[in-house]
């Protein structure tokens, strides 16, 4: 088999394990939020800070959700690293944007967050203050979730099938769940373009 049959394989094994509850239970609680006129907070970096930006825009336009992500304002975001360091970028964002807990946080994340191991603290102090608050929180993560799964009001895990490809698969079949989710007749309010179409 070549390298592309393999990982189109991988990444199919992944989805047949993926737990649908845990999807389904993840699109009720944002539908509860936009019924209560919750704001949704979605946090990532790296790659996963480019799936937050896009899925902020389908979660406001397909399922009109006030949703926003700290990492779009790369001006705040990078004085707040230099001026008081990573681990505080996201947590005082959410402060500033007087996050309550009427407010949802969604991850998305290859580890979830690990304050232990020092990866994605900025993550680990946004969830913390998102519990203190008493807001829901969901994620969809890879490896074993991190503290985004221990916090969470439920939690997408990718499963690590193939110790190899943790990253692209969980970063890839993010973009799949919260693709679901945006089009999960509990979130849909407007067809998306080219489906309207037809």
């Amino acid at each position: 088999m070549t390298f592309t049959q393999d990982f189109l394989a991988e990444s199919v094994a992944v989805i047949n394990a993926l737990d649908v509850d845990a999807v389904e239970s993840v699109a009720r609680g944002l539908a509860d939020t936009r019924e209560r006129g919750g704001r949704l907070f979605i946090l990532g970096v790296g790659g996963s800070a480019g799936h937050a930006s896009h899925a902020v825009n389908d979660f406001r336009k397909i399922c009109d959700i006030e949703a926003y992500t700290p990492t779009d304002n790369v001006s705040e975001l990078t004085a707040r690293a230099n001026d008081e360091g990573w681990d505080t970028t996201f947590v005082e964002w959410l402060k500033g944007s007087r996050l309550s807990r009427s407010d949802t946080l969604l991850v998305f994340s290859v580890g979830g967050g690990n304050a232990e191991k020092h990866v994605s603290t900025n993550i680990v102090s946004a969830l913390q203050l998102g519990s203190e608050r008493g807001c829901d929180i969901y994620g969809i993560v890879g490896r074993d979730g991190g503290t985004t799964a221990q916090l969470a009001t439920a939690c997408v895990i990718i499963p690590p099938l193939f110790t190899d490809h943790i990253t692209p698969l969980t970063e890839g079949l993010c973009a799949l769940v919260w693709h679901l989710l945006v089009t999960h007749p509990a979130l849909v309010k407007v067809a998306t373009r080219w489906e309207s179409l037809q």
